[in-house]
């Protein structure tokens, strides 16, 4: 039997898992990769000895990296090695006011105890909350492919959602256990992950909480990229061509059907199903004929998205000190930072930001004597950034970050290399310049956010962080096998 030909666009991580699932599964796949390297966000350059992941810093919820390599009978130490950090992160309050994040749960505890008398006791309940959530949302519910509510009616299911508070906010669920700021900023921080406030985020988000403080902070030897390297090798075993350089103009549609993509070199590749790794609303708008479009162009600008960022790549010629690996700066008030993220578009008086330093784990990343900073500060979409923008608050964050460290950094800069909205726009046609895809706000959850199958055309699908389940490394994996089962399911 002739096997199916699947084209899939994009190698980010939904991509490549689309992909490899699909070829362990007998069809033909081509992955269509715009840039001249795999990954997507996750892409890495090198550069004056530095090597620099590009976007995904941290590495949580290991059981799922396990989860899909084990669907191919492999594993991640197969493809790279992984290192718990401990401390996990450090959060700075203010200057001589940072809180180092145990791996060791009771050593964390009792760091909370000196916050909050009794918040120890209250975390073991908190997280007690979060675990059910976690391996019901992640191990059961994310892996639905969200087409019908259909799919959440047993009794049992319903049981659980109504157990896992989807209708309460984080905030007001955080609050229930914790009074001290400290505590209560710092177990809502992982949401912001998933695009939006605390506010405005179901409380079944905190199953980020459990990933975070139990299942532990995690680092990829030599790089974050290293999982990407892994992706390309298993898919290429299984027979995925990869191509780069490679930049689709536009999927040619028949009757409702996709026939083939033509590249912007003007060739043409044969298609018995398209799968979309590419941004959904560059796919939906631009790709297509509009008379196949899923949604509306009033209905993408209604979305609420996860924010954008201005990155900084940095290569300083002396070893740093007084930082971690992760740093995160809630130095500033976040009510003014929050608005300008998730409301106004505006650029924020007071950004708050997160600095990363992953050669004083990893002495691959950067020369000897030398670290490797990246620098990310989280903004809205959709705002101009032009270069004296970009100076103006890599010298805003540079002063704090001098001042809170004790030390000159700036002078020691070697190498500099910023990144923000137009070059979101420019290398992966990212909607509004956004950098995390779509927020998980509860209107935008489940059979609620765009869907991963077009409704027009029969065999033309989407997979990726603005479709289910959301954003992230882990829901991007998970994304490509909900939309590879999918395709299998219907054509088998």
């Amino acid at each position: 039997m002739t096997k199916k030909h699947a084209v899939v666009i994009g190698s980010g991580f939904a991509g490549l898992s689309a992909a490899t699932h699909l070829a362990a599964n007998n069809y033909s796949v081509t992955l269509l990769e715009k840039n001249d390297s795999p990954g997507g966000r996750a892409r890495k350059f090198s550069s004056h000895g530095f090597t620099f992941d590009m976007g995904p810093s941290w590495y949580w919820m290991p059981d799922i990296f396990e989860d899909y390599f084990s669907h191919f009978g492999k594993k991640p130490s197969d493809y790279y090695d992984l290192i718990r950090l401990d401390p996990s992160y450090a959060v700075v309050y203010g200057q001589d006011d940072i809180l180092d994040i145990p791996a060791n749960l009771d050593e964390f505890k009792s760091k909370l105890e000196k916050i909050e008398p009794g918040a120890g006791e209250k975390l073991d309940e908190f997280l007690a909350q979060a675990k059910y959530k976690y391996q019901v949302g992640i191990h059961d519910l994310v892996k639905k492919p969200s087409r019908s509510i259909l799919e959440f009616t047993s009794l049992s299911l319903l049981r659980d959602v109504m157990r896992m508070d989807v209708f309460q906010s984080m905030a007001v669920h955080v609050r229930k256990f914790f009074k001290a700021e400290k505590i209560i900023r710092l177990m809502e921080f992982p949401v912001l992950f998933l695009g939006e406030t605390a506010e405005n985020i179901p409380a079944l988000y905190s199953l980020m909480n459990y990933a975070d403080i139990a299942l532990g902070t995690w680092y990829p030897k030599k790089g974050m990229h290293e999982i990407i390297a892994g992706m390309v090798a298993l898919a290429e075993e299984k027979g995925v061509k990869i191509r780069y350089n490679a930049e689709v103009e536009e999927i040619e549609i028949e009757k409702g059907t996709a026939k083939q993509v033509r590249l912007k070199s003007g060739e043409k590749v044969y298609a018995d199903l398209v799968i979309a790794g590419a941004d959904y609303h560059h796919v939906d708008k631009h790709l297509i004929n509009p008379i196949y479009s899923n949604y509306s162009e009033e209905y993408w600008d209604k979305r609420v998205m996860a924010p954008s960022s201005l990155l900084f790549y940095l290569g300083v010629d002396k070893k740093l000190k007084n930082l971690r690996h992760h740093n995160l700066f809630f130095d500033e008030p976040l009510g003014p930072h929050a608005d300008a993220i998730y409301s106004n578009p505006r650029w924020p008086e007071a950004p708050l930001f997160y600095a990363c330093v992953p050669s004083i784990t990893d002495d691959t990343v950067a020369p000897e004597g030398m670290e490797n900073l990246f620098l990310l500060i989280p903004l809205a979409p959709d705002l101009e950034d032009s270069e004296e923008t970009r100076e103006k608050y890599y010298n805003i964050i540079m002063d704090r970050l001098e001042k809170i460290s004790g030390q000159e950094i700036r002078s020691h800069v070697i190498f500099k290399r910023s990144y923000a909205h137009s070059d979101f726009k420019t290398d992966y046609h990212a909607y509004k310049g956004n950098a995390y895809g779509l927020a998980n706000t509860l209107k935008q959850t489940a059979i609620l956010k765009p869907s991963l199958k077009n409704k027009k055309v029969k065999n033309l699908f989407y997979t990726g962080q603005l479709t289910v389940p959301g954003p992230g490394v882990p829901p991007s994996l998970i994304s490509g096998y909900v939309v590879a089962k999918e395709v299998i399911r219907e054509n088998s």
